[in-house]
């Protein structure tokens, strides 16, 4: 369970930090024109942003999750995952 829990984090995280790197870069490029400082999402941008804000409560989630005493520290396994040298 705690291999699943850290994969999907790692895979959540990934996914998560794409969207925001493809954020980015769609309002650079778009932004050519000052007088439009506002303006509407739409198509493919609207669903990269509701994409990432879903990503982003779905990470919070299994973070919370991984973190849960439940999965705490086994006497087999002194720091139950954490790379601690």
């Amino acid at each position: 369970m705690e291999l699943a829990l850290s994969i999907a984090l790692i895979s959540l995280g990934t996914a998560l930090t794409l969207l925001v790197v493809l954020q980015g870069r769609n309002a650079g490029l778009q932004s050519n024109d000052a007088s439009s400082i506002y303006k509407t999402k739409r198509g493919l941008e609207k669903t990269i942003f509701q994409l990432t804000i879903v990503l982003g409560v779905l990470f919070l989630i299994v973070a919370l999750v991984a973190s849960l005493p439940i999965f705490g520290t086994s006497p087999a396994t002194p720091a139950a995952g954490l790379w601690l040298w």
